[in-house]
């Protein structure tokens, strides 16, 4: 079992950076495939990003592609996402998940373990 700390969410300007973290327990993170999905109010859950357990291989969202980057530091137990060129339609609760020698996927039901979440809001 792991469990999943997010930090990093705040208040930007549109345009602007953010870097979330995701810190995970437990000693078998680098057998985790390791995912980023958000929820804005009133909307479903929609995948953002996912990386691979082996690390190699990514995977995004087409709204983020080329503006948000996923990665991971396994001697840190940390998955990162770089957001940059934020837009207010990013505004979210962005949540950190977590599948044990996972493929990579964009549906929510295919990962098993999950964060409280942090608040990301963006201004225009």
């Amino acid at each position: 079992q792991v469990q999943l700390v997010e930090s990093g969410g705040g208040l930007v300007q549109a345009g602007g950076s953010l870097r979330l973290s995701c810190a995970a327990s437990g000693r078998t993170f680098s057998t985790y495939t390791m995912g980023w999905f958000r929820q804005a109010p009133g909307k479903e859950r929609e995948f953002v990003a996912t990386i691979s357990w082996r690390g190699g291989s990514t995977y995004y969202a087409d709204s983020v592609k080329g503006r948000f980057t996923i990665s991971r530091e396994n001697a840190k137990n940390t998955v990162y996402l770089q957001m940059n060129s934020l837009k207010p339609e990013d505004t979210a609760v962005y949540y950190c998940t977590a599948d044990q020698y996972g493929s990579l996927s964009s549906l929510a039901a295919h990962y098993d373990y999950w964060g409280q979440g942090t608040q990301v809001t963006v201004s225009s």
